[in-house]
């Protein structure tokens, strides 16, 4: 029981399975420095400080003695019933803490605690770590032979990659899912089929076949026709990405109208939010850019995004409302906002990363930065690199309004 670092990574679980701050722990006998390094393993427990954590927890004392296993249900159990605006850093923590000091434990659970800690990653907007959950989580479902499970972390697996800009990856993922479900007569249920489709199509369009994305996404819109829903409102939002992808942004932004009459904030909020982000997004891309229309939808999202939501939807609104103050002339509003959206960059997509960098670039190079036009040529060459002509011609076009 007194052993370190378990107990310390014990005491915390327990700590914040019962929702407690350190502070709250604190009093006579027992100094915020002192539980700080018995929480971090520095500091070995005495008797009297583990009856003291314990009466101030309301546990008994062998709440510590549980074994790795019993923590590793624990650690699952609570995280599982946070909400995705509830997951946070701390949550992650107790999920790997929990696995690693549980190696023998049932690969079941394993699993279990794997996609939970994807999961997490994945509302925090750590798409890295997200990936190497889910590749961990692909490792054991080979590990245990187990073709549904393997179907499972492939599909989540191709999404994370579709989000990284890794194209490459995702279509191999949807491939294997796709191998597996025949090989092994693997029943994947119509709302996943689809959904690994259009992570099919994205992948198509990203890796310049956007002819084989268009005729995919037509398939699936088509097999959806007169239908309502989360389903239908996310093919539709594909089919406007494709069609952004070719170069008609009318049809594309038809495409957004008409999954945004497909879904109710009351069936999915956050798919509700992203689809207006998606079309503000879309009506500074018009020529001339629709302001008023980008703004109205700015606005319808704002008041809910500040309650609810993954907040790295928060920072793509920072983001997209710097763009709509530079748009409107107002610069410094602008390099105000983008320094606010920077804090939550690495959960943006690779395309949006690369759009605040071209942002930021634009900016400094009205200010009088001289080598911001370099830096905007290199990004030029990366998204190039990249095999995103449509993406590069954005860049040069951003750059070449900010010299009129």
């Amino acid at each position: 029981m007194l052993e370190q670092p378990a107990f310390g990574r014990r005491l915390r679980q327990l700590r914040q399975q019962r929702g407690k701050s350190q502070v709250e722990l604190t009093g006579p006998g027992m100094s915020a420095t002192y539980l700080s390094r018995l929480e971090s393993g520095s500091r070995r427990p005495t008797e009297r400080s583990v009856a003291y954590l314990a009466e101030r927890l309301g546990i008994p004392v062998e709440s510590f003695e549980q074994q790795p296993g019993d923590s590793l249900t624990d650690a699952l159990a609570s995280v599982a019933a946070l909400s995705e605006r509830e997951v946070d850093e701390e949550a992650a923590g107790i999920l790997v803490e929990a696995l690693d000091a549980a190696d023998d434990a049932d690969p079941v659970m394993r699993w279990h605690a794997l996609a939970q800690l994807a999961r997490c990653y994945e509302a925090l907007g750590d798409f890295p770590g997200q990936r190497d959950a889910l590749m961990r989580l692909s490792e054991l479902s080979d590990d245990m032979g187990r073709p549904v499970l393997q179907v499972r972390a492939q599909l989540r697996l191709a999404r994370c990659a579709r989000n990284l800009g890794d194209a490459e990856a995702a279509r191999a993922a949807v491939r294997q899912v796709l191998a597996i479900s025949q090989e092994h007569g693997v029943r994947i249920s119509a709302s996943d089929l689809v959904r690994s489709r259009l992570v099919l199509v994205s992948a198509e369009a990203e890796l310049g076949d956007v002819a084989e994305a268009a005729r995919l996404v037509d398939e699936v819109r088509t097999s959806l026709e007169g239908t309502d829903g989360v389903l239908t409102a996310e093919v539709l939002w594909t089919a406007a990405t494709v069609s952004t992808r070719q170069g008609n942004h009318a049809r594309a932004f038809a495409f957004l109208l008409e999954a945004l009459g497909a879904l109710d904030s009351r069936d999915n909020l956050v798919l509700w939010i992203r689809l207006r982000l998606a079309a503000a997004s879309l009506s500074m891309q018009s020529m001339p850019p629709r302001l008023a229309e980008a703004e109205s939808f700015l606005d319808s999202v704002e008041p809910l995004l500040k309650v609810a939501g993954p907040l790295r939807h928060w920072h793509e609104l920072l983001f997209l409302k710097a763009k709509l103050a530079y748009h409107q002339g107002d610069a410094d509003r602008a390099g105000e906002l983008v320094a606010q959206a920077d804090e939550g960059a690495q959960s943006f997509t690779y395309r949006d990363q690369v759009r605040l960098e071209v942002l930021r670039g634009v900016l400094d190079l009205k200010a009088g930065d001289q080598e911001a036009s370099g830096r905007l040529r290199a990004l030029v060459a990366q998204v190039e690199t990249a095999n995103m002509p449509d993406l590069a011609a954005e860049v040069w076009r951003s750059v070449a309004e900010s010299l009129l």
